[in-house]
């Protein structure tokens, strides 16, 4: 089955890099590309794509606004980020807007191309040096400024694996640290994803941060 993209970004030798690669992928296929925000939610809305790559500086509507227009709206794009981490301050932003993905474009060709197909499929992926970074955003917000959620039903062992997906951690991480079974975790964070009502992996992260499960580093 062939993943449909479409690219948005500014910056036209990105989307031509992007879309050579992906032109040599048989699973991937790139229906459309945008240059602003605003192209990018015209182009979800008519073209349906499975993923939209999106960076988030672009002139007018930036990829934020654009990530929760794509992810509020009845079509089936999910959103992956992909921007120059060291020069942006909005990767809290982007993932609460429902982004699925947060990447950065120093990354290999190849961990994008993986990363895309691994949105596609219903999961999420943050690059390891975001989760750092959110960590460290989190350090640095009063405490008042998260919105907490307070969940009835989460037993004691959900909270651990909870609070290990916020770390970042893999399920075979994960499993590896409480002594259970990758199925088991994968089990728990089913669970989890049903009770918190969260979309996906990356929710859970943000979830895991805003009830202070997650301690900032530092």
């Amino acid at each position: 089955m062939t993943v449909r993209v479409v690219l948005a970004d500014d910056h036209t030798l990105v989307r031509t890099a992007l879309q050579m690669v992906i032109t040599d992928t048989p699973d991937l296929d790139v229906v459309g590309e945008a240059g602003t925000g605003a192209e990018a939610v015209r182009l979800a809305e008519e073209l349906q794509p499975d993923v939209v790559v999106m960076d988030i500086r672009m002139p007018g509507m930036d990829g934020i606004e654009a990530t929760r227009l794509i992810t509020a709206g009845s079509g089936r794009a999910r959103v992956v980020v992909l921007t120059t981490f060291d020069d942006d301050d909005y990767v809290y932003g982007a993932l609460r807007a429902g982004a699925s993905g947060f990447l950065v474009k120093d990354m290999a060709l190849d961990d994008i191309l993986a990363a895309v197909r691994v949105v596609a499929s219903g999961d999420a992926l943050i690059a390891p040096s975001v989760t750092r970074r959110l960590i460290a955003e989190f350090a640095d917000r009063p405490a008042s400024t998260p919105r907490r959620r307070v969940v009835d039903g989460i037993t004691e062992r959900e909270n651990e694996v909870l609070t290990l997906v916020g770390r970042g951690m893999s399920n075979s991480e994960i499993a590896a640290g409480l002594y259970i079974t990758v199925a088991t975790v994968k089990t728990y964070v089913t669970r989890l994803l049903a009770k918190l009502d969260a979309r996906d992996r990356v929710q859970l992260v943000i979830i895991a941060y805003e009830r202070g499960l997650v301690a900032p580093a530092g």
